[in-house]
């Protein structure tokens, strides 16, 4: 399957998926947020992957120096151009996490939201993500709290009610994998699979869990 965020799971339909009435699903995205930016200064310059139609970066802008997002997807990034238009020290750029190119490193490098399963991130990956860091830089990856479980299926449901995403495939679905009869999978990352990729790049690191909704693996590159 090609990534399904590209080709089905993009631009207007993304916004969609946020425009959820369920409350503790908000309380987990806003969490997430804040929990980042209460860790960021204004002199940094920030790079956001997966960044969808740019609602993490405009949330963090009046926080950090620079603030970039990269996504797969040219008609989400086109519309995040147009949601960040009152953003000046907010860009975004079309392009795949698998093949990133930078002149200049980022002192912060964010994979929010579960982004290690939606963009299929193997240790190439991880690696790369960390060489986009300056020394002294920090990393933040976060999936999903098995705490949360029963919420985050439930969201998953409205998206599917909403033909967002195609129906739940509920023999597939458990242990943490939601699966949709149209090809759609997402998995979660645990606690100790954020532990593994800490200790597989050689830096610091510490996991986190945050709100009962997010597991943030914290990954601080020496300087």
């Amino acid at each position: 399957m090609k990534n399904y965020y590209d080709e089905k799971l993009n631009a207007q339909k993304m916004v969609r998926v946020y425009e959820t009435a369920l409350p503790r699903v908000r309380q987990y995205l806003q969490a997430e947020i804040d929990f980042v930016k209460e860790r960021l200064a204004k002199a940094q310059r920030v790079l956001e992957l997966g960044a969808g139609y740019g609602r993490i970066v405009k949330e963090l802008a009046p926080y950090c120096g620079e603030i970039v997002g990269i996504d797969i997807s040219k008609d989400s990034v086109e519309l995040g151009k147009n949601y960040l238009k009152d953003c000046p020290n907010a860009a975004m750029v079309v392009m795949d996490v698998h093949k990133m190119e930078f002149e200049q490193p980022f002192d912060v490098v964010l994979c929010l939201q579960n982004g290690l399963s939606a963009m299929r991130a193997d240790s190439a990956v991880i690696q790369a993500v960390l060489n986009t860091l300056s020394p002294g830089g920090t990393a933040y990856f976060s999936s999903y709290s098995e705490h949360f479980w029963n919420w985050r299926l439930a969201w998953f449901e409205e998206q599917a009610e909403k033909g967002l995403l195609g129906e739940i495939d509920y023999d597939k679905t458990k242990d943490g994998v939601i699966v949709c009869k149209d090809g759609f999978r997402a998995v979660t990352h645990s606690p100790d699979d954020l532990r593994s990729i800490g200790e597989s790049s050689g830096y610091p690191y510490e996991v986190r869990e945050v709100d009962e909704s997010s597991v943030f693996l914290i990954i601080r590159k020496n300087g």
